[in-house]
C-alpha cells in the first residue's frame, strides 16, 4: 500500500526529477510514472500545487501519526530527498498532543510568495495542540493560517529572532532549515538556543555545508573552521564539563543547559535542559590525591 500512496501523492509535487522517477521505477509503479508524465505535459505547477494542497488536508488525517506520509502528502523534503522524519518521530513522538511552540526558519519556494510551506502544514497536522511559527528571508504572507504564523526577516538579524519570541513565547521546538549558510546558522544558534524553553530541542538540518566552501565550509579543518559541525562538535565535551580537571573552571551557558547531541547524516538534534548530574570523583573541577587515587583503582 505504502509504495502507492508515495507514489500518488509524488505526482503533485512541485519537486519533479530523476530522484522521484527512479523511485516509481524501482517500486515498479510504471502507470503512476506513466501518469506522472501526462500530468506533467498536460497541467501547469500551479495547477498540481492546487490540487495537491485541496488534497492534502483530508488525505493525512489517518496518517498524522506517522510523520514519512505526513512528509509525502504534504510534499515536504524531509522525506525522500532527504531521510529526516523518522528521526523527527522518535524524538518529537511524546511531544505531539502537548501544546506548544514550534519555529522553523526557512519556509522554502526561494523568492515566489505562494511556494513553500510543505513543512509548516507537515507540523501542524503532526502536533494538533501547537502553534507552528515560520521565519523566511522572502515575503511568505500567504502561508499564513490557522494555527500558522509567518515572519519575515535575516535569519542572523538578532532582533527579528528575539522579536519572535517575544511575540509568541519561547519555543519548545527551532528547526533551522534556512540559508544553510554557516555563519548564519552559527548566529541563529548563538542567539535562539538561550530562549528555547526548559527541555526544548534545537535542530539543526543540511549539516553537509559545513564542509562546502560555498556556504562558508570547510573539508580540511574539521576541528576549528567557523561552521555549523565545528560549533556542535565543540558541544559535546559540554557534557561532561563537570568531569574536567581545570580548577577555577567557570561553567559556561552551554555547559549548563545541553543534556544530550544526537548526531544522523546531515541532522542533529540539541536537547536543552539542567546539566548538573554531578562528578562521582571529582569535585568543583578540581583533583585530589584520594580522588586520583581512586580514579587509578576504578579503572
Amino acid at each position: 500500500m505504502w509504495p502507492r500512496l508515495s507514489s500518488f501523492f509524488q505526482l503533485w509535487s512541485l519537486q519533479t526529477g530523476p530522484d522521484i522517477d527512479a523511485k516509481l521505477v524501482s517500486s515498479g509503479n510504471g502507470r503512476f510514472q506513466n501518469f506522472k508524465h501526462w500530468m506533467q505535459r498536460s497541467t501547469s505547477l500551479e495547477f498540481r500545487a492546487a490540487l495537491r494542497s485541496s488534497l492534502a488536508e483530508p488525505l493525512s488525517f489517518p496518517f498524522r501519526r506517522h510523520l514519512p506520509w505526513l512528509a509525502t502528502i504534504y510534499g515536504s523534503d524531509k522525506w525522500g530527498t532527504h531521510s529526516y522524519a523518522s528521526h523527527y518521530a522518535r524524538h518529537f513522538r511524546h511531544l505531539r498532543r502537548k501544546k506548544i511552540t514550534l519555529l522553523e526558519i526557512g519556509i522554502g519556494g526561494y523568492d515566489d510568495p505562494k511556494r513553500g510551506g510543505a513543512s509548516l502544514r507537515m507540523w501542524r497536522r503532526y502536533f494538533p495542540n501547537a502553534q507552528i511559527v515560520g521565519l523566511d528571508y522572502f515575503d511568505k504572507s500567504p502561508h499564513a493560517e490557522r494555527r500558522i504564523r509567518i515572519y519575515r526577516g535575516d535569519q542572523s538579524d538578532e532582533n527579528i529572532l528575539r522579536k519572535i519570541v517575544a511575540d509568541v513565547g519561547p519555543p519548545d521546538i527551532i528547526i533551522d532549515d534556512g540559508s544553510h549558510v554557516n555563519q548564519h546558522i552559527i548566529k541563529s544558534f548563538e542567539v535562539l538556543f538561550p530562549l528555547l524553553a526548559d527541555e526544548g530541542i534545537y535542530v539543526v538540518e543540511d549539516t553537509q555545508t559545513a564542509y562546502w566552501p560555498d556556504f562558508g565550509g570547510s573539508s580540511d579543518d574539521l576541528l576549528h573552521a567557523p561552521t555549523s559541525m565545528c560549533l556542535i562538535k565543540g558541544l559535546v565535551d559540554c557534557l561532561n564539563y563537570e568531569e574536567f580537571i581545570r580548577p577555577g573552571y567557570v561553567p559556561s551557558y552551554y555547559d549548563r543547559n545541553i543534556t544530550s547531541l544526537h548526531f544522523y547524516h546531515n541532522l542533529v538534534f540539541i536537547q536543552k535542559g539542567p546539566n548538573q548530574e554531578g562528578s562521582n570523583l571529582i569535585s568543583n573541577n578540581a583533583p585530589s590525591g584520594k580522588g586520583q587515587a581512586k580514579t587509578a583503582a576504578s579503572y
